[in-house]
């Protein structure tokens, strides 16, 4: 196995949804398991999955993930029919649903996954309650990091 394939398998992080920090307040965060086949925790191992777009549909007390896109890979067996972008079940407590099904009920509230990572041997997918950003906060965020990105290298050409 090479050095970049061994560090990505270490590292514990799947996919990041970097549009949804930028797109979003997160104000609440929650840990919950994943449904998955196994050819997708296959796919999952080599990285081909997008969580772009995708949102969790909270109905009948149960949390679904969509919009995830999860690539079959070439190798996979020809008998199985491999929907990419198929609704997967996430697992959660009954006192997290309940937290996100009120907040989700307020007005300007949505809840997004924000990442997959491996814990364990098992896939879990961060979610998160989250409030939209105008695009002037999104404008204020910008600007914050590139102010932070500048004191650093003041900082660090000051050391040399």
């Amino acid at each position: 196995m090479s050095k970049q394939k061994n560090a990505k398998a270490n590292s514990g992080t799947i996919a990041l949804n970097k549009k949804a920090k930028h797109d979003y307040f997160v104000e609440d965060r929650f840990e919950a398991g994943v449904v998955l086949t196994g050819w997708e925790v296959k796919s999952l191992r080599e990285g081909n999955v997008q969580l772009v777009d995708s949102y969790v549909l909270l109905k009948n007390d149960e949390a679904f993930l969509l919009g995830i896109h999860v690539s079959p890979l070439k190798t996979a067996s020809t008998h199985v029919v491999a929907d990419p972008t198929r609704t997967r079940k996430l697992l959660l407590h009954s006192r997290e649903l309940d937290k996100l099904v009120t907040g989700v009920q307020q007005k300007g509230f949505a809840c997004v996954p924000l990442a997959l990572y491996w814990k364990g041997h098992l896939v879990k997918c961060e979610i998160a309650l989250v409030r939209g950003k105008k695009d002037f906060d999104k404008r204020q965020t910008l600007k914050e990091r590139d102010w932070d990105r500048e004191k650093q290298r003041v900082v660090r050409d000051n050391q040399r």
